[in-house]
């Protein structure tokens, strides 16, 4: 307890000097600042994530497979045999085509994907606006993305025309034309409103002309970070040449990206933190300069180096236990209003930080989480602690004689 009221009695004096107060209040406001900036950035990261798997995760699907020729006549075995691995939750047929979308004199080319709205199917019909997967049953109808939508003017009760290339001949004809009803729209943010519509499995049967059977199968998987296993495991156990494909692959640049940016915000954590405790140094080490005839005194009163070590390391670290305090607090504050105030400035400057047709999320989210805020924490209230260890070597190198011989 000695040393700790030494500590404070050693802040306590310096405060009262207009240098050394200036000083210690930049280091301490330094790592308020840093830690609540980093806090904020972590939460941003988290919440793109979050999106990333509460979201595009669930319009694609975590694997898919795709016969090598033709079609799978018997999808249902294959759906079978993807059950019973026990990593697979769904398992579902698909067709899967191009196609050129006419609306007036615009054109668009477009994903088609033919589904099963009454059978297995993907959780991508969550996103669809109320009743349309209801109707999508009856034939020649079409669920569109919102994206295509309100850039060509589309609403739900519109009729479409889709331009589909002839594949009853080798030679070159002109494409058969379909006309479909947008009875929905959905809505999963980025590109994939702006490329993606769906059928039913009847409709794309029509228009791939396919009499029986299904392109693809899809799955989703309980653990989507076990995709790619899952999907090299049940591919190897079909008895047909199929194309493995899975998320990790398709859309896995994005969580890469996320990851690698993550990353990054770690180490601009620890320079950060660096370039904050660094006035942690040059406090102490004016402190002990200043104050030597007072440490002199201590030492000819009996009090060891150890002693004096352990009364700049409380000083040091008192600054960053404040710092860690108030700057995780502004942190979670900062982190918790983050897309209102994205928003704000998106108002107030014209600007839209995200774009809904390049990225998978159109505003900004955050999701704070404690891990991180202990880590901040933690790698701050460390990292004053260590800025403390040069100071406090000084201030035992320190002679009682010769400091109160210059003194006087």
């Amino acid at each position: 307890m000695l040393t700790f009221k030494l500590a404070q009695r050693f802040s306590e004096r310096r405060s009262r000097s207009g240098l050394f107060a200036f000083i210690a209040s930049s280091s301490t406001v330094g790592i308020v600042l840093g830690c609540a900036v980093l806090i904020a950035s972590l939460s941003m990261m988290n919440g793109f994530e979050n999106v990333l798997e509460q979201k595009l995760l669930k319009a694609v699907p975590h694997a898919s497979f795709t016969k090598v020729e033709g079609t799978f006549d018997n999808w249902a075995r294959i759906v079978k045999i993807a059950k019973r691995d026990s990593r697979v939750a769904e398992a579902y047929p698909v067709i899967k085509q191009t196609a050129m979308l006419r609306s007036g004199d615009q054109f668009k080319g477009i994903m088609l994907e033919g589904i099963a709205p009454n059978g297995p199917h993907p959780s991508a019909t969550e996103f669809f606006t109320d009743g349309a997967r209801a109707q999508l049953n009856q034939l020649n109808t079409i669920v569109l993305g919102q994206g295509i939508a309100h850039t060509y003017g589309v609403e739900v009760g519109d009729t479409l025309e889709l331009l589909v290339a002839d594949k009853s001949s080798q030679q070159f004809r002109s494409p058969q034309r379909h006309r479909l009803k947008v009875v929905g729209l959905f809505e999963f943010g980025g590109e994939l409103d702006h490329q993606m519509g769906y059928v039913s499995l009847d409709t794309a049967r029509v228009i791939g002309e396919i009499k029986h059977g299904v392109s693809t199968v899809e799955l989703k998987v309980t653990d989507v970070f076990q995709a790619p296993q899952v999907a090299n495991s049940v591919g190897n156990q079909l008895p047909e040449l199929v194309y493995v494909d899975h998320w990790m692959r398709t859309q896995g640049h994005l969580y890469r990206d996320i990851e690698l940016v993550r990353t990054v915000i770690y180490l601009v954590l620890v320079l950060v933190m660096a370039v904050a405790c660094f006035n942690i140094v040059s406090t102490l080490v004016m402190t002990v300069t200043k104050k030597r005839p007072q440490i002199a005194m201590l030492k000819t009163m009996g009090l060891d180096n150890r002693r004096i070590v352990a009364t700049f390391f409380w000083q040091g670290t008192l600054s960053g236990l404040k710092g860690a305090f108030w700057g995780s607090l502004w942190g979670v504050a900062l982190a918790s209003a983050l897309p209102q105030i994205i928003l704000l400035l998106e108002q107030a400057l014209h600007f839209q930080v995200l774009s809904d047709d390049v990225y998978f999320v159109s505003e900004v989210p955050s999701v704070w989480r404690w891990i991180d805020v202990v880590l901040v924490c933690c790698v701050a209230i460390t990292m004053s602690a260590i800025a403390t260890l040069y100071p406090a070597w000084r201030a035992t190198q320190i002679e009682p004689a010769q400091a109160l011989h210059e003194h006087h």
